[in-house]
């Protein structure tokens, strides 16, 4: 279900299980079923279905970084200095192999890149930023921002 004209053959039931999918990702299916007002195998087929479709892309547990030792949420800005196609799949290689980065956007606007990595304090955002700047030597500008509070991270989309 990559296109638009796929997006509509989501009916109300659909859209209450995915609602319910993305806080509870865990529930079991008879819980789940009761929750929609449908019968279990109904339910089950519905949510099998939106897999196959890729509307359901997987389930995750949510970790705390703390926990992890990885309280440190930065985003980087980076404009290159040159652009080509080329260019782009250096950099997009180059930046899944950065353990630390937990997403990144081609963007439009001032700059090419937005960098989002967490980490377990400034020297490993020093280490991320010399790393990212040597293996890209068309990174010709970066802008850091260090977040001080989060005040709302979710992965949930608005049904």
């Amino acid at each position: 279900m990559n296109d638009k004209s796929e997006k509509h053959s989501l009916d109300r039931m659909d859209r209450k299980i995915l609602a319910i999918l993305q806080r509870q990702g865990r529930i079991p299916m008879t819980e789940l079923a009761t929750l929609v007002g449908l019968s279990t195998t109904p339910c089950a087929e519905r949510v099998r279905r939106m897999e196959r479709a890729g509307v359901i892309t997987g389930y995750h547990a949510s970790v705390s970084p703390e926990a992890l030792g990885k309280p440190l949420l930065v985003f980087v800005e980076l404009r290159l200095s040159s652009k080509s196609e080329e260019i782009f799949e250096k950099v997009r290689k180059e930046l899944m192999l950065v353990p630390d980065v937990q997403a990144c956007h081609l963007v439009a606007g001032s700059f090419d890149y937005l960098v989002k990595a967490r980490l377990g304090g400034m020297r490993e955002y020093r280490r991320l930023l010399g790393d990212i700047l040597k293996k890209l030597p068309v990174a010709a500008e970066s802008h850091s921002y260090i977040v001080m509070e989060e005040i709302k991270e979710t992965l949930a989309l608005n049904i």
